[in-house]
């Protein structure tokens, strides 16, 4: 694998403006032959966070992580053999791809239909339920979301464009108590340093940060489906192509399915803490068009 790191972090505003614009997702321009481009030169920019367990680099510079992994795994049934690291900050993923900075966003990212309106998604590989760390102080002060908004000398912590920060909103937690963090190692941080009372995150991924912080004086609550406006909001993850791209999302997706059958996705994935629990068999449009806010 290359270990060449193509930095998409800091696009800002100006990007973030130019690029997010909503886009007729049934467009095929020339950029539809992108898959055939991926085959003859063997290699496919991969777009990631930095956030683990969902995609990272290692100790060795290598590029891990449970949507890389799988990603690898759904491009070499493609052809595709060669995986280059691109990384960007969570919020500058989306202005990224359509930058053309990189060709795929594995990263984890949540499918929303808010999204839905900027890229193309393949259907999602897992389902995760959020979760609250909070001090091992304040363990019984701050059990779920509901207590956020009531208290207003709280301040809860989420990732700068991340899908919990619209579900902190949506339970009524106002956005001059929302602290936003670039990176998962950044909201634990701001955690112990007092910068945030909580962090909002899947239980899986917090539960990878304590493993990685075992000396953190943190504690998880209960895992739980945030419901907003009487609708379950699915935590459920795909990966992401610009909206030219239908026909390399569509064997992208072909290969997924063939993998979730074989039972291959679970082993892919069980090494960075996700379980059959988190297996589903949700699809892109119904998550795109109806399964969150």
């Amino acid at each position: 694998m290359s270990r060449r790191l193509f930095l998409a972090a800091g696009l800002g505003a100006g990007l973030a403006a130019a690029g997010c614009s909503t886009v007729d997702l049934s467009a095929e321009r020339d950029g539809g032959n992108l898959l055939e481009r991926l085959r003859a030169t063997g290699e496919v920019r991969m777009g990631f966070a930095n956030e683990a367990p969902y995609g990272y680099v290692d100790s060795r510079g290598e590029l891990t992580g449970e949507a890389p992994e799988v990603a690898k795994a759904v491009f070499r049934r493609l052809g595709v053999t060669s995986f280059v690291p691109a990384l960007s900050d969570f919020g500058a993923l989306i202005p990224g791809l359509r930058a053309g900075l990189f060709d795929v966003i594995a990263a984890g990212m949540f499918i929303t239909p808010a999204r839905c309106e900027q890229i193309l998604f393949s259907d999602p590989d897992y389902n995760a339920p959020e979760a609250l760390l909070v001090r091992r102080e304040d363990v019984g002060r701050f059990t779920k979301l509901e207590d956020f908004a009531r208290d207003d000398s709280t301040r809860l912590g989420v990732l700068l464009g991340s899908f919990e920060a619209d579900v902190a909103a949506g339970y009524g937690v106002p956005a001059d108590r929302t602290v936003t963090f670039p990176t998962q190692a950044g909201g634990v941080d701001g955690l112990l340093a007092g910068r945030a009372d909580g962090f909002l995150l899947t239980a899986v991924s917090l539960r990878d940060a304590m493993a990685r912080r075992p000396d953190a004086a943190v504690e998880l609550t209960e895992p739980f489906v945030p419901v907003l406006d009487g609708v379950e909001q699915y935590g459920a993850g795909g990966f992401g192509f610009r909206p030219d791209q239908r026909r390399l999302r569509d064997a992208f997706n072909v290969e997924l399915a063939a993998l979730k059958r074989s039972g291959e996705l679970l082993e892919i994935v069980r090494p960075f803490g996700f379980t059959e629990f988190e297996m589903t068999d949700l699809t892109a449009d119904r998550l795109c068009r109806a399964g969150t806010a």
